[in-house]
């Protein structure tokens, strides 16, 4: 395969585009597929609020948000974020008719900025924002798990990764990867395969050798609305660093988020990540 040739801050529409709509999926197999996911695979699943509400998290008062009450949190502070203006004529990834999830929206500017203060990973930079697959495959520990999910991104048909990878002053370290595909149904697909796996928290990442569902995310301050995630923390005993990561079902792509911190990684700037990648991928 070609390797293929982003104080707090509030996501805000584009003057561009056209307001996105957002209606239930089309197809009844995906919505068996996201039923069961919700009850069987134990992951957290963002609920349908409206198009209001899809910004809500970064203009709440900080009381209003669970696990994030206080003025000390630890939320870092981003730069302002903007959904990239979508080509003329084209319609939102959710958007009626738009039965494949396409974002036609550049997906190099989909992936969330560094806040400021970070170093940036310029070993997720990519050739021109595009990431080999190589790079991603280096976040799996297990070999042979990485040679299966390598040919099933070939069968799949992926079309690019675009990523950013940062580290703040207190040494975590944050990595992004966005995966589009050809259409909706196949991240539907991979995502209950191998990343909302019923028994297990799917493919093991390097550096986290015993993994749990994160029932400690704030789910319902942080949904968004047509977003399967899939939230993981690494238990204890962590080892030389603590793993947190989460998976994204977006329409046609699939988000990546990790991040990792020598003792423990704090909840919840790992929980601020989630939710604006979520809020831009929506």
């Amino acid at each position: 395969m070609t390797e293929p040739a982003v104080t707090e801050t509030a996501v805000t529409e584009p003057v561009a585009t056209e307001p996105v709509v957002a209606v239930p999926p089309v197809r009844k197999d995906r919505r068996v597929l996201r039923a069961a996911l919700r009850w069987t695979a134990a992951v957290v699943v963002f609920a349908a609020v409206g198009a209001s509400a899809a910004y809500g998290i970064t203009r709440m008062e900080r009381t209003d948000v669970p696990g994030l009450a206080t003025a000390s949190d630890g939320r870092w502070v981003y730069p302002e974020i903007s959904l990239p203006p979508l080509p003329s004529g084209s319609p939102g990834a959710f958007a009626e008719g738009n039965t494949a999830g396409t974002h036609h929206a550049d997906l190099r500017a989909l992936v969330l900025p560094a806040p400021e203060g970070a170093t940036e990973d310029k070993a997720l930079r990519g050739s021109d924002g595009w990431l080999a697959p190589r790079v991603l495959l280096t976040e799996f520990a297990d070999a042979g798990e990485r040679d299966t999910f390598r040919q099933k991104l070939v069968d799949d048909g992926l079309r690019h990764i675009a990523a950013r990878g940062w580290t703040t002053e207190d040494g975590t370290h944050t990595r992004v990867y966005l995966l589009r595909f050809e259409s909706a149904a196949v991240v539907d697909d991979l995502f209950a395969a191998d990343f909302a796996a019923f028994s297990s928290a799917g493919l093991q990442m390097r550096g986290a050798d015993l993994t749990e569902v994160d029932e400690d995310f704030p789910a319902e301050a942080a949904r968004t609305e047509d977003i399967q995630p899939a939230v993981y923390t690494e238990s204890e005993p962590y080892g030389a660093e603590q793993v947190r990561y989460a998976y994204l079902a977006a329409g046609d792509t699939l988000a990546l988020i990790m991040q990792s911190r020598k003792g423990e990684a704090p909840a919840v700037p790992f929980q601020q990540t989630v939710t604006l990648q979520s809020q831009l991928l929506g």
